[in-house]
């Protein structure tokens, strides 16, 4: 048994500082050099070592310890912190003209006729300073008005590509004060997964990458920002003591040799006709990278002739941001049509004549809502100009008025549901107009395509086509009549074999059994996705003790804000809602957690808690095996847990289990520890 306390004698105090720079070393070769050295089970054994010894021994925590990267409390705000040097925006360039323009007031300026250049890549991000005293990171802060920004450390550190501690190589010096400026941003993968996890729970999608990081780095629980895809590159430098850089060449490998990720494809050009170049070359084509960019910077490279050359009040006058010309065509908006979402949302989309843009045909294009159609002033028949922005999603940006026709007409949302021809109203505060039909037929489909998904009840065989067939055939009216069919309606549909509808039925009678989360994530209650379905679940137990929890109630709940709790009580105070649920728990659908009577074996006394995607079984299947070989399954990582499962694409779990220091276990290891074969 561990004696937590008292003073770690020398040979500990040397293994933590030990387990402290290989634990910064893997860091830095996962998360900045992409080019890992040891696997996930190894990194997590170090980890787990260190945190044991620091729980054991508390006088040797550090702030900058690995383990300190993630707060365990919420804070209530940002306070403001001074830049030591100004953060100053940058001009921008939109043509190879405006870049000769900069050239020529530089050459102008410093009074001579050659001057050599750095091209990098711009990363649409948010602009952050990190100040390093000697070796630590000591704090961070947005860039805010370029006088003062928000003090967000808590936040950036957790970010894994950010170093707490710069470990320079031999013979390198390091400066007494550095002030790092770079880019928080996050990958167009995270930034897709996050949009996903966000529509399933019902709340408003970021517009892109850039907004999805801001507004990441600005959250007042650390832990929640440690679950975002967030990473860091630096670009240069504002305060600098004890340390002179040449050039920006040399600045910016000095930034690899301490541990900072830097942007790739930066080069060094002797001349602006290489500069030009460069630019032309990204223009026509630009490399393929897991991130945007806007642009390139171009930036004189002597630090010197940066210094003489200073700014204006400004911007810097030895550097240029030479923006992207976004790809745009131009087309004719044939029509506007409205869509109806599974919460009664209703979103314009525009009907267009197609276009080719950026390697594919364009034919559809959203316009939000109707706030966004009156600041376009778009009508049916107008000469639009489409933009795929971010090389992702299909807009309008603006009209080509001079090509208007006098037959061109507005648009007006419609006051009642397209699909249904129910009331469509908009809420006081809110950009969607919505139907107030839940009984819709447009809604009812979208509700059944999202109640049969594989995460929520995952009845097998039923597709959006199969669904479109039984709501028009009128055999579903909600999702509890999923549960009144009956071979015979099956097998005389149309392109449904006999097998088919036996596997349909068999699966429908196997959804019965999922787990209480699944059938309130399936549901599809406005703001209620995965992990707040999992959480109201584990603390309400039974569909019956949630449906009369009063809206204080829910908001003492971990995770549930006032905005959940306010939409989980107004969904079970809808009749129609209670009468669904009312036939699911006739059918014999499953409306409480299951209770796992106490097993001996092999696994007996161990907790689990399960994180990700797994590919091999359903998560049911898994938390099964563990129950029959004794151990249990929990919610939350706690203290309390032994091990954490992790799947693909893992969620906050997997960053509180590593800074909780439990056992990670890929799922191959969870199968070999349960027997499991396929």
């Amino acid at each position: 048994m561990l004696t937590v306390g008292g003073k770690a004698p020398r040979k500990v105090c040397l293994e933590v500082v030990r387990l402290r720079q290989e634990i910064r070393l893997h860091d830095r070769k996962y998360y900045v050099e992409h080019a890992p050295q040891i696997s996930d089970r190894e990194y997590d054994k170090l980890y787990k070592r260190l945190k044991d010894l620091e729980v054991q021994y508390p006088s040797l925590v550090e702030p900058d310890s690995p383990t300190q990267r993630v707060s365990e409390r919420p804070i209530t705000g940002f306070r403001p912190i001074r830049h030591r040097v100004e953060m100053l925006s940058m001009d921008n360039a939109y043509s190879t003209a405006d870049v000769e323009d900069f050239h020529t007031r530089v050459i102008k300026n410093l009074g001579r006729s050659r001057v050599s250049y750095y091209v990098e890549p711009k990363i649409d991000g948010l602009s952050i300073s990190l100040t390093y005293e000697k070796e630590r990171f000591v704090h961070g802060a947005t860039r805010g008005d370029g006088v003062q920004g928000d003090d967000v450390t808590i936040n950036l550190k957790t970010i894994r590509s950010i170093p707490l501690v710069l470990e320079p190589p031999q013979g390198v010096s390091l400066p007494a004060v550095m002030e790092v400026r770079g880019e928080v941003y996050m990958s167009r993968e995270g930034f897709e997964e996050v949009n996903r996890e966000r529509k399933e729970r019902g709340e408003p999608l970021f517009a892109n990458p850039r907004n999805a990081a801001a507004g990441s780095l600005k959250l007042l629980d650390p832990r929640l920002t440690a679950a975002r895809p967030l990473g860091l590159m630096v670009h240069g430098v504002g305060a600098l003591e004890g340390r002179a850089f040449e050039t920006q060449q040399e600045l910016l490998e000095f930034f690899q040799g301490v541990g900072f990720p830097v942007a790739p494809r930066a080069l060094y050009c002797p001349s602006i006709r290489e500069v030009i170049g460069r630019l032309r070359e990204w223009t026509d084509e630009r490399p393929p990278m897991n991130f945007e960019i806007d642009g390139l910077v171009i930036k004189v490279d002597n630090r010197k002739d940066q210094a003489k050359l200073g700014a204006t009040s400004k911007s810097p006058r030895w550097m240029i941001a030479y923006k992207f010309p976004a790809e745009r065509a131009g087309t004719r908006l044939i029509d506007i049509i409205v869509q109806v979402g599974r919460t009664g949302a209703l979103t314009p989309v525009a009907i267009l004549e197609p276009v080719h843009l950026s390697g594919t045909t364009v034919s559809r294009a959203t316009l939000h809502n109707e706030d966004e159609i009156e600041r376009l002033d778009v009508r049916i028949g107008d000469s639009v100009l489409v933009e795929k922005s971010g090389e992702i999603i299909p807009k309008i940006v603006k009209v080509i008025e001079r090509k208007r026709r006098g037959d061109a007409r507005r648009f007006a949302m419609p006051e009642r549901c397209p699909a249904c021809g129910a009331p469509a109203r908009r809420a006081s505060g809110e950009v969607a107009r919505r139907c107030e039909n839940s009984a819709c037929q447009a809604q009812v489909k979208q509700r059944l395509v999202h109640f049969v998904r594989r995460k929520a009840m995952d009845v097998e065989g039923l597709g959006t086509k199969m669904i479109d067939t039984l709501v028009n055939k009128k055999l579903i009216h909600d999702v509890a009549d999923l549960y009144a069919l009956k071979y015979a309606d099956l097998v005389v549909l149309e392109r449904f074999a006999e097998k088919s509808a036996e596997n349909l039925m068999r699966a429908i009678q196997e959804s019965k059994e999922r787990s209480l989360s699944r059938l309130l994530f399936g549901l599809g209650i406005r703001h209620v996705g995965e992990r707040a379905a999992e959480v109201l679940a584990s603390r309400f137990r039974n569909m019956g003790a949630l449906m009369q929890a009063s809206h204080e109630e829910l908001t003492e709940v971990e995770e549930v804000g006032p905005v959940m709790a306010e939409a989980i009580v107004q969904f079970f105070g809808i009749p129609a809602n209670r009468r669904v649920l009312e036939k699911l728990k006739q059918a014999g659908v499953n409306m409480a957690e299951k209770e796992f009577s106490k097993v001996e074996g092999p696994l007996s006394g161990k907790g689990f808690v399960l994180t990700g995607t797994l590919t091999s079984m359903a998560r049911s299947d898994a938390e099964g095996l563990i129950h029959r070989l004794g151990g249990v399954t929990q919610l939350s990582v706690s203290k309390k847990t032994d091990f954490v499962v992790v799947g693909e694409k893992p969620g906050s779990k997997y960053q509180k289990a590593l800074a909780l220091g439990i056992q990670i276990l890929r799922e191959a290891e969870f199968q070999k520890l349960v027997g499991f074969k396929k």
